[in-house]
C-alpha cells in the first residue's frame, strides 16, 4: 500500500489556529494527523511539502523506517518544526495501518492497558471567587485532578508581566483554594515558564507543603542544570515535556530524574514512534505520563491511544469543561471524535484512530489566520517569556 499524497489543512478550530494533515494511500485508505505547533502553522506546512516530495510512493506501512528516514534525510537534524511535521505524518500513517489490519490503533502499540483514560480540568477564572466556584463544580463533576490558574496580569496593564506580584498573588490564590477544597482533590498549576528559578522557589516556600500536588513548566527548559537548582529548594514534583521534540531532549531530565510527570506531547515529540520510545524511558524510571493535548479532537484522540498502551500513566490533559468556554469541539468539521464519559474517556473500539473528518466542511471552516499569543513585558519594558 503506497502513499499517494499528503494535504494540509490549516484552520482556526475551537479558539486557536490548528493544522490538519491526511495522508491518503493508492488503495483509498486515509489517515488523519496534526501538528503541535501552534502559531507556526504555516512553518510545518512547509516542512511537510518537503517531506511529501519523496514520501509519495513509498510504503505506508512501514512507519518506523518511515520515521527515520525523515528525521535523517536532512544535515540539520530535529528541532521543533522538523518533529512537528513528522509528527502529524507518523499519526497519520498509524491511523491508515490501523484500518487496513482493522484494529485500534493502541493494538499497535502493543495492546490496552486500561479501560478508560482518566483526564485533569483546567480551571481558567480571573478573580478568586470564580476559581474556588469552577474548582467546586469540576471536583463535583468527577475531576480528581484539576490544574488551578494562575494571576496573569498584576500589573494592571495588558501585555505587562511583573513576575513577584504575580507569584505573590498566586500563592495567596492556591492556599485559598486549597483550603477550600480540603486535602481529597489533586491540585496542580502550570506556570507556562514565566518564572525563574528563584521566583519559583519563592512562589513554592510562601504556600504550605501539601499546597500542591505538582507544578507544571515553572522555568524554560533549556537548561536542565537550572531545574536540578530549583528541585534542591522544593519537594514539590515537576510535570514537564510538552515543549520537548524528541526523546533526545527527554533524555537529561529522564536520566537525571529531574522530571516527576512527563507532558509528553504526540504532535510535536515525533508521533507514536518517537512518544512510546519516550514512555518505556519513563516507566523504567518510575515517572508517569501527563499528556499535553491542548489542540483538537485528533490529539486528543491520538493521546487516548497512547495512554491506553502505556503501562505509565496518570492523566491526559483535557480541554472540554464544565462551566467554562466553549471549545467548539462539536463543529460539523468532526464527525467522529472522542467524546467524555464524564471526567475521563473510554478507549476507542474502532479500527484506526476512530476519527472521521468532514473534509468538504473542513474545507469550508474559518481558515488559519495570523495568530500571536502575547508577548509579554515587564514593567521596565524588557521582553519576557509568555
Amino acid at each position: 500500500m503506497k502513499i499517494k499524497s499528503i494535504s494540509t489543512y490549516p484552520l482556526f478550530h475551537g479558539g486557536k489556529s490548528q493544522l490538519l494533515v491526511r495522508v491518503d494511500t493508492d488503495e483509498g485508505l486515509y489517515g488523519w494527523g496534526e501538528s503541535g505547533l501552534t502559531t507556526r502553522e504555516k512553518a510545518v506546512a512547509g516542512a511537510i511539502e518537503h517531506y511529501a516530495g519523496w514520501l509519495v510512493g513509498r510504503d505506508a506501512m512501514n512507519i518506523g523506517a518511515l520515521w527515520q528516514e525523515m528525521y535523517r534525510s536532512q544535515y540539520f537534524e530535529g528541532g521543533r518544526v522538523l518533529t512537528a511535521a513528522i509528527s502529524a505524518i507518523d499519526i497519520a500513517l498509524h491511523d491508515i495501518k490501523g484500518k487496513a489490519l482493522g484494529v485500534p490503533v493502541w493494538q499497535l502499540l502493543g495492546g490496552k492497558h486500561r479501560d478508560f483514560v482518566d483526564t485533569f480540568a483546567s480551571v481558567r477564572a480571573t478573580d478568586l471567587g470564580r476559581a474556588k466556584e469552577l474548582t467546586h463544580l469540576l471536583l463535583e463533576s468527577g475531576w480528581e485532578c484539576v490544574r488551578l490558574p494562575r494571576k496573569e496580569e498584576p500589573a494592571g496593564v495588558p501585555g505587562r508581566y511583573d513576575p513577584w506580584k504575580s507569584l505573590i498573588a498566586t500563592s495567596e490564590w492556591l492556599m485559598a483554594i486549597r483550603e477550600s477544597v480540603g486535602r481529597k482533590a489533586i491540585l496542580g498549576i502550570d506556570i507556562h515558564h514565566r518564572l525563574n528559578v528563584a521566583e519559583t522557589a519563592s512562589l513554592l516556600q510562601r504556600m504550605p507543603l501539601g499546597t500542591l500536588d505538582w507544578i507544571e513548566e515553572p522555568i524554560r527548559d533549556e537548561t536542565p542544570e537550572a531545574y536540578e537548582a530549583l528541585r534542591r529548594m522544593t519537594p514539590v514534583p515537576f510535570a514537564l515535556g510538552e515543549e520537548f521534540a524528541s526523546k533526545w531532549q527527554f533524555l537529561p531530565y529522564v536520566e537525571r530524574d529531574i522530571l516527576q510527570y512527563a507532558r509528553v506531547d504526540i504532535c510535536n515529540v515525533g508521533g507514536f514512534t518517537e512518544a512510546m520510545k519516550v514512555a518505556g524511558w519513563c516507566e523504567a524510571h518510575y515517572v508517569d505520563l501527563m499528556p499535553h493535548n491542548p489542540l483538537g479532537p485528533v490529539c486528543t484522540a491520538a493521546s487516548v491511544h497512547m495512554a491506553a498502551a502505556v503501562a505509565n500513566f496518570a492523566w491526559l490533559e483535557c480541554r472540554e469543561t464544565p462551566g467554562q468556554d466553549d471549545w467548539d469541539m462539536d463543529s460539523p468539521v468532526f464527525v467522529e471524535r472522542p467524546k467524555l464519559d464524564g471526567a475521563r474517556f473510554p478507549v476507542p473500539t474502532k479500527p484506526g484512530l476512530g476519527i472521521e473528518i468532514d473534509v468538504d466542511a473542513l474545507v469550508k471552516a474559518a481558515p488559519a489566520k495570523p495568530f500571536e499569543f502575547p508577548h509579554y513585558r515587564r514593567r521596565d519594558n524588557s521582553h519576557t517569556n509568555w
